[in-house]
């Protein structure tokens, strides 16, 4: 990606919502970020950190308190006509988390994934048939699967009907909310391989949703981290690896295991305080430190983190 071409601006996204009668909750707080045309983004953070909200905000299955979404320079957080709701469903699909709720127990897998050609406007059901067939035979499924309901599937099977579903619409935008954390370890890989084999196929870009902070290395070319609905730090997947910078970072990578078992017994893992944070005096904001790499920072803090850069070289 010599010249990156944004493909979903988010600015300034902020989302409440109602807790009893008059207190609410802000899941997302002024979140900024761009996302780059044919790249897999990560975003990580623990959960009830936003991840998910951001992702269905982005998808419009919530709407947006403040703050503007942009697709392809098209503006797709405010009020909707009918042809903005067609654009989105045309071209961004999502998969979910947990393959046996999102999938309608009484519909059949054909059912279930032509509701997608459906909304392309496909009406023949022998054509509808045929691309179903097609559909299941990309993602490791056979065509007799069609007739079957999700029940009678495994939890890997039934998420890659999740993802057959998906690609229906023919989207050019995935936003795949942790999409192997309901999986076992084993099928986990299995599942990652087929998104990826099928993002080169389609030249898709993808918005991944994890908390597994290895999976999400391993799949994404860069990462953001949220917290509380902030996010605190945005960089290339390796650097922010090999030189993460705020303090909930490097607590979220000193949780990932080690396979030695003898170097993860005296492995130190770091507890994220937000009480280290002095913004009585300067407030935070988003900054870039170094080209490319960002933290959710104060003037002082940003010194600091440049400095840590430097001694890290």
């Amino acid at each position: 990606m010599d010249k990156k071409e944004k493909i979903l601006e988010i600015k300034d996204l902020c989302m409440d919502f109602q807790s009893g009668r008059k207190e609410k909750v802000r899941a997302l707080n002024h979140v900024t970020l761009d996302i780059y045309k044919g790249e897999n983004f990560g975003l990580v953070g623990e959960s009830g950190c936003g991840k998910t909200t951001l992702g269905r905000t982005v998808i419009r299955l919530y709407n947006p308190t403040s703050g503007e979404i942009l697709f392809n320079g098209k503006s797709i957080s405010g009020k909707l006509t009918k042809s903005d709701r067609d654009y989105i469903t045309s071209n961004l699909a999502m998969i979910f988390q947990d393959p046996i709720s999102s999938l309608n127990p009484r519909m059949t897998v054909e059912e279930i994934i032509s509701e997608g050609l459906k909304i392309r406007g496909m009406k023949d059901p022998a054509q509808c048939r045929e691309v179903v067939n097609n559909l299941l035979n990309r993602v490791g499924l056979l065509p007799e699967h069609a007739t079957r309901y999700p029940h009678e599937f495994s939890g890997g099977q039934r998420q890659r009907i999740g993802i057959a579903r998906a690609l229906a619409v023919k989207p050019s935008f995935i936003i795949a909310d942790e999409p192997v954390s309901a999986l076992d370890v084993s099928i986990q890989a299995q599942v990652i391989n087929l998104l990826m084999d099928i993002k080169k196929e389609m030249d898709l870009t993808i918005l991944f949703i994890a908390h597994n902070l290895a999976v999400v290395k391993y799949f994404s070319d860069r990462i953001g981290v949220m917290y509380f609905g902030t996010l605190v730090e945005l960089a290339d997947a390796d650097e922010l690896y090999d030189h993460p910078l705020h303090p909930y970072t490097k607590s979220l990578l000193s949780a990932i295991p080690l396979p030695d078992p003898l170097r993860e017994k005296d492995k130190q893992r770091l507890y994220y305080d937000p009480a280290v944070h002095d913004y009585s005096t300067h407030q935070p904001r988003l900054q870039e430190v170094r080209p490319g790499h960002f933290v959710y920072a104060s003037d002082p803090e940003v010194e600091q983190y440049r400095k840590e850069l430097e001694q890290g070289k």
